[in-house]
């Protein structure tokens, strides 16, 4: 049996990992221009798919039935062939983000506001339906050309809880966010991003500094791909293993990010880790190298720090939103505040502690200019700040 994704740009899906955790079958990435679907179709070389942005729309017409969620949603995000040849078009994306939304129900009660749905495409017609069905008070569709839209979004300041299904702030575009001001938005209780990747988006981490409680789209990824497993298998899959899975998903994603003193060992202990783990390792001084085509010390000497640490931010931003990294970072990555989210999309992030007395200098401009011990003061509090983690070498 071969199933697969079909969507327009999938080099970093997250769905093979995903379906491998539901069943032993054949799941290939189709990644198709919308002019090369008729082609695609036609050929019918599998027996499921799952949709992705941006054909959940597109798709219905090649379905030879639907069932009533796709049809009164309007969207599919599952097709499964028949025994007579022909498509039949389901959406397992309704009980993704119904499983979602209960995760993060409690603290916005739909039942007694406003909600705003960012986006018109085929994932906001689930979310709408979704949310109907949730006896939600009020659902306002915010798009781009619409009567409701970014523009004047502020009238609908009032919004109680906010979804975006849009894919602003998504890899490889990270760091920007549908909404350009959350704080306007006094009442809101929630943010739902159906973003999975990155883990964190711009738009969460602008809730987090108003305390607004978040969730990202991970678990409804999850959830719509138990659905659709299901479906491929003609076979029942309990619910626990969506947590399960996710968290697999999780681990397997994650980036493992190396903070701590100039000498510690992040470089030696980041191969290591690399290594053990099969995964490919980076450090953030080789960019920088690369970015600006001199040395480190070069860079010091003839441009100042201060360039030096414009080029660190840009090479975090670089490798930080890829996934599966083990990433060496350089001793004053905490001197910039704006780098602890940049390494937070995507990343667990680990101290390495060492003592002071045996960290080497040479070849470490700052190590050697201003001491050991003065950068430590400064710095040891940030690295305790920053850390999910603490290893000692």
């Amino acid at each position: 049996m071969k199933f697969g994704l079909l969507g327009e740009r999938l080099t970093h899906s997250f769905s093979p990992m995903i379906h491998a955790g539901f069943g032993d079958y054949e799941y290939i990435l189709y990644e198709k221009k919308p002019e090369e679907l008729d082609a695609f179709f036609e050929s019918g070389g599998f027996d499921g798919l799952n949709v992705t942005i941006p054909y959940k729309t597109s798709v219905i017409k090649y379905c030879g039935s639907l069932s009533e969620t796709a049809e009164a949603i309007g969207s599919v995000n599952t097709i499964i062939r028949l025994n007579n040849g022909k498509l039949h078009g389901d959406n397992t994306d309704f009980f993704g983000f119904s499983y979602l939304f209960d995760k993060i129900s409690k603290y916005a009660d739909v039942t007694q506001g406003k909600v705003l749905i960012l986006g018109s495409g085929g994932s906001s017609l689930t979310v709408r339906k979704v949310l109907e069905s949730k006896k939600a008070k009020e659902i306002v569709i915010i798009s781009r050309t619409g009567t409701d839209n970014y523009d004047n979004i502020g009238k609908h300041k009032d919004a109680l809880l906010i979804v975006n299904t849009t894919p602003v702030g998504m890899y490889p575009n990270n760091g920007v966010s549908p909404v350009q001001d959350l704080s306007i938005f006094k009442n809101c209780r929630a943010i739902i991003d159906l973003i999975y990747n990155p883990a964190i988006t711009e738009l969460m981490f602008q809730a987090e500094t108003l305390d607004i409680p978040t969730i990202g789209g991970l678990s409804m990824l999850v959830a719509q791909a138990k659905g659709s497993a299901e479906r491929f298998l003609c076979s029942r899959i309990h619910d626990d293993k969506i947590e399960l899975v996710a968290d697999n998903i999780k681990k397997q994603t994650q980036n493992i990010i190396l903070i701590g003193m100039p000498g510690c060992g992040k470089t030696t202990t980041g191969m290591k880790i690399a290594k053990d783990l099969s995964r490919e390792f980076a450090d953030t001084d080789d960019l920088i190298v690369k970015f600006a085509g001199k040395s480190i010390e070069d860079i010091f000497s003839y441009d100042g720090e201060d360039i030096f640490r414009k080029l660190e931010t840009e090479a975090l931003k670089t490798l930080c939103k890829r996934s599966s990294l083990v990433i060496a970072t350089g001793g004053g990555v905490v001197t910039r505040p704006e780098n602890l989210n940049i390494m937070r999309q995507n990343g667990k992030i680990i101290y390495i502690k060492r003592n002071l007395d045996e960290l080497p200098t040479e070849g470490r401009p700052l190590s050697k200019k201003e001491g050991t011990k003065k950068i430590a003061a400064e710095r040891l509090p940030l690295y305790e700040k920053w850390c999910d983690e603490e290893l000692v070498t």
